[in-house]
Parts: structure tokens; C-alpha cells; sequence
């Protein structure tokens, strides 16, 4: 059973920053491989010539001046209309061939994003504070969200138009691919991920990804993503945080009240107090947000609900 991707409007996206070095050998294993597709590179604030390049191998070339990889792909989401979408950075590591198989696999199987899972060629392709960060933010997203998705950072994905037209980008840096992974984990969306082979970027061309900084951010990105999506979970560790905290500073002043009738450690007494106080607080916002987050994420459903399924083209066995 083969799809006539004939049948469908297929948009290619390249968020591009600095990549003159590898854009026209990108486009042009695009066109290769999708000759029908439309294929756009979004240019953000490059210094060098990507942009003419782009154009001049043939791609429909246009800028976001405001800087991150967040701030193109909602661009990008926003101003194309297609009905399938394929997304890969255009730096020439990903395995581009694969594309037509992602994308039918989108379709038979009635899928929002299918994700090209980066399986490097060699032990040298990632840098091992990048392969170190990976395997510790997919356990934590795993641990948080029930994670489903062997590389949530994977540059490459096939998504629905259902998808790019209800997803909420919120994020401005490399978190969007986690933002965008958590999304589809919270939406309960059919998704799936499959093995693609990554290679090492082309001689003279260098990662933008900053390995503490923007480390640092996809953190705080996830944790932003727990306490909007999960604030009962969120806050309820607060609070019981602010429990134990509260039992361990009271315990002494409670026990030394029943031996001797006094409270001579009052400041201790106070904090406990302030502790459980701040404990029931944070209960309490937790349950008041965890409704709001409720019919935030009702709002979102009623948005993708309204968006058409895509329909299944297969090609005729005996035109």
C-alpha cells in the first residue's frame, strides 16, 4: 500500500541562522526527494549569505527578525498553509531521504508528528556534553510527562496540519522541540518516532546550540511546562515539601513543649507555622489552577477537533 503524496500540498521548513555553508546541498536534496513540495528557508538574523543562497537554489526565502529557533518555527507554523509539513534544520546532518517515509507513515497511520529519532553514524557525531544532556532531559521528560519519544531535541519532523495549526509556540529558543514534544504528550496526540541516521555537520560549520545556556533554558522550559499543564502535581510537591520542611523545624519545639510546657525556641515555632501556612497555599493554588489548566487544555482540544482530518490518498495499482 503506497500514498500519492501527489495528492497532498507539502511544505518543507528550513529555520536557518549562519548555514551558507549547507543550504543549497540541503535544498536541493529537498527538491530531490519531494520534487512537488514547497520549500521555504526562514532566515533569522544570518550574517552571511544564506538567504541569497536559498534563493538562488530555487526556495521561497523569508526573514524573522526576532532571534531563536521558538521564534521561526511560530512564524513559520503561522504563515504557511499546507496540509503535510516537514521540518528539518538546514545543516546537512540529517538524513533527508527518509522524509517520503515519515510522511506516509503520518498518513496510514492517521498520525499529528512523527519524529526522525537521530541515530548517529559515529561515536563523534555528538559532543558528549550534548549526548550527556539528551539522555538526562529525555528521563526527566519521561519522568514528568510519560514520555513516549526516544530524542524530543531531534530537528527533524513530519507534522499534520492539525497540529501546526492548534499548537500554542510559546517558546523563543532550542526549547520549542520540547516544547512541541510536551504538547503532543498532554493532547494525548498519535504521534510516533522513527530511527534516522545523523552525521557530523560540514567542515567549517559550527552547532548554534550553546551547551550550558541553552541547557540551562530547556530546563526551565520543562518545569514551565509542568507547573502550566500539571499545577496540582507542580504545587502539590511544593507543599509537601513545605510540610516536611515544617515537621523537621517543629518537631523539636513540640516535643520540648510536652516535656517542659515551654516554647523557648519561638523563632522556630513561627517558621513551622509560616511553613505549614505556606504548605496549605500552595495546595490550594494547585487545585484552582489545575481547573484552569483543565479548560485551558479543553480550549486547545475544541481547537484541533476543528481542523479536518487528512484524508488517505493511495495510489491507484492500475492507472
Amino acid at each position: 500500500m503506497s500514498v500519492d503524496l501527489n495528492a497532498y500540498r507539502l511544505a518543507i521548513l528550513l529555520p536557518a541562522y549562519n548555514e551558507a555553508l549547507s543550504i543549497e546541498a540541503v535544498i536541493d536534496k529537498a527538491r530531490a526527494v519531494l520534487p512537488r513540495a514547497d520549500i521555504y528557508v526562514f532566515d533569522n538574523n544570518s550574517s552571511d549569505n544564506t538567504s541569497d543562497l536559498a534563493r538562488k537554489a530555487g526556495a521561497i526565502v523569508r526573514f524573522e527578525p526576532h532571534q531563536g529557533k521558538g521564534e521561526v518555527v511560530r512564524r513559520m507554523f503561522g504563515d504557511i498553509d499546507a496540509d503535510i509539513y516537514v521540518m528539518v534544520d538546514a545543516d546537512l546532518t540529517y538524513d533527508f531521504d527518509r522524509a517520503p517515509d515519515l510522511i506516509e507513515r503520518l498518513i496510514l497511520n492517521h498520525l499529528d508528528m512523527v519524529v526522525g529519532a537521530r541515530v548517529p553514524d559515529h561515536d563523534e557525531v555528538h559532543r558528549k556534553g550534548h549526548t550527556f544532556g539528551n539522555k538526562i532531559f529525555n528521563q526527566v521528560v519521561e519522568l514528568l510527562f510519560g514520555c513516549q519519544f526516544q530524542d524530543i531535541f531531534s530537528g527533524f519532523r513530519v507534522f499534520s496540519r492539525r497540529f501546526v495549526k492548534s499548537f500554542p509556540a510559546q517558546s523563543q529558543g532550542f526549547d520549542i522541540e520540547t516544547e512541541m514534544t510536551i504538547h503532543a504528550l498532554e493532547m494525548r496526540l498519535p504521534c510516533d518516532e522513527v530511527p534516522t541516521a545523523f552525521k557530523e555537520r560540514v567542515e567549517g560549520s559550527h552547532s548554534k546550540l550553546k551547551t550550558l545556556q541553552d541547557g540551562s533554558l530547556i530546563l526551565f522550559r520543562i518545569f514551565q511546562l509542568l507547573k502550566d499543564h500539571r499545577p496540582t502535581l507542580f504545587f502539590g510537591v511544593i507543599s509537601m515539601a513545605c510540610i516536611l520542611a515544617s515537621l523537621v523545624v517543629g518537631a523539636p519545639v513540640i516535643i520540648e513543649y510536652f516535656q517542659t510546657g515551654l516554647v523557648p525556641k519561638l523563632p522556630s515555632a513561627v517558621l513551622a507555622v509560616g511553613l505549614m501556612m505556606l504548605s496549605a497555599v500552595n495546595f490550594t493554588a494547585g487545585l484552582i489552577l489545575g481547573t484552569v489548566s483543565r479548560g485551558h487544555k479543553n480550549v486547545k482540544r475544541f481547537a484541533y477537533l476543528a481542523i479536518p482530518v487528512l484524508p488517505v490518498h493511495l495510489k491507484d495499482p492500475h492507472p
